[in-house]
């Protein structure tokens, strides 16, 4: 059995996530930099001191000293700076002590970014790896770290979300490259103008994707989404599933960030599916043994913390959606080690008489 994360240390990630989340409301100068005053002829300025990635200072002006208003702001920015160092200290405790996993610098660094330009204001959700390392968080449960290794990070948002929202970050190319200056469009295959992929010079990759639940020709073309600063994003099949209901979590880096995530049994599900999908003709691609490694852990997790009602509300509504994704799930399954997909299919089980799910019908899909 995984084993858990003491309770302490989820109390004070609970607290952490309410203290980032009132912090997502915070300002928009950036929390690294400082105010300064000069006095100019007789009167006296707040300005903005900042560095950039290269390390060269940047000053903006912000207003004069005696605008009552503007004052206020720069004290309650003083607030929230001791506020970041606070919750830096609490990032650190569940990291370094609670043993809880963190980014490397780059993957947290362009989370961050993404999440102070609206990105997770306007409703998108972080997905891919990146959002595997919150699991062992949110599930209060220790999961391997070989299996949190990445290289890029992966951003989702329904379409339909980016159109109503009426809203639009930066450019998507300004806000990577004051993480990385090297960060380049990379030029989508189908000859289309519209970015999905930034790529640096360390070949770190962001990428944004959108479910595709019409044509498979919508696969070859970038859909434009107008929240995204001028990116498009790449379409997939399967992604509204995984995207649908995602979960708040918190990004353990610098003095934290709140994020949203899928939930973790609809990542499970869903790597579940995408792990058949990305098989080649022989024994499978590292992907496709990745994707299925992570359904597993997070699988065995939710059943040895007794979540298995949330997990088999998922499964079944997976299996419903008709043979192809049955197909999908039931050939993933026969890959998974013979002790655990015992071990899961008995606490589905569980979760479907809890539920009062006819169980038997769908648990023949992952017969043995």
């Amino acid at each position: 059995m995984p084993a858990a994360i003491p309770q302490p240390f989820q109390v004070l990630y609970s607290e952490l996530a309410q203290r980032t989340l009132d912090a997502d409301f915070a300002t928009e100068f950036d929390l690294a930099g400082r105010f300064i005053s000069n006095e100019i002829k007789g009167r006296r300025y707040w300005y903005f001191d900042r560095s950039d990635y290269d390390g060269k200072k940047k000053r903006t002006y912000v207003g004069p000293m005696d605008d009552p208003d503007i004052t206020a702001r720069v004290e309650r920015f003083n607030e929230m700076k001791n506020d970041v160092r606070e919750r830096r200290k609490l990032v650190s405790t569940l990291t370094n002590q609670g043993g809880l996993p963190k980014p490397d610098r780059i993957t947290g660094d362009v989370i961050a970014a993404l999440a102070n330009a609206g990105f997770f204001r306007m409703r998108g959700v972080l997905v891919g790896t990146a959002a595997f390392q919150t699991y062992p968080a949110l599930l209060g449960i220790r999961l391997p770290e070989t299996a949190m290794q990445t290289g890029d990070a992966d951003f989702a948002q329904f379409h339909s979300i980016s159109v109503a929202v009426e809203d639009e970050m930066p450019p998507i190319l300004d806000v990577l490259q004051n993480v990385d200056p090297s960060f380049r469009p990379v030029p989508h295959v189908s000859g289309k103008p519209v970015p999905t992929q930034f790529v640096s010079a360390s070949r770190f990759k962001v990428e944004f994707l959108t479910p595709n639940r019409g044509s498979g020709e919508h696969d070859a073309t970038p859909a434009p989404m107008p929240a995204l600063g001028g990116a498009g994003a790449q379409p997939l099949r399967f992604l509204d599933f995984l995207i649908h209901t995602p979960r708040r979590a918190v990004l353990l880096h610098r003095g934290g960030y709140s994020i949203r995530v899928p939930s973790p049994e609809r990542f499970a599900v869903h790597k579940l599916i995408v792990s058949q999908r990305r098989r080649s003709d022989d024994d499978g691609t590292a992907k496709s043994r990745k994707d299925l490694r992570q359904a597993q852990l997070i699988m065995e997790a939710m059943v040895a913390t007794r979540a298995q009602d949330d997990l088999a509300e998922v499964f079944v509504e997976a299996l419903d959606r008709g043979p192809a994704w049955s197909k999908e799930i039931r050939a993933a399954f026969r890959r998974l080690p013979a002790e655990s997909a015992a071990t899961i299919r008995t606490g589905l089980m569980d979760g479907m008489k809890a539920l009062d799910i006819p169980h038997r019908r769908h648990l023949q899909v992952i017969d043995p």
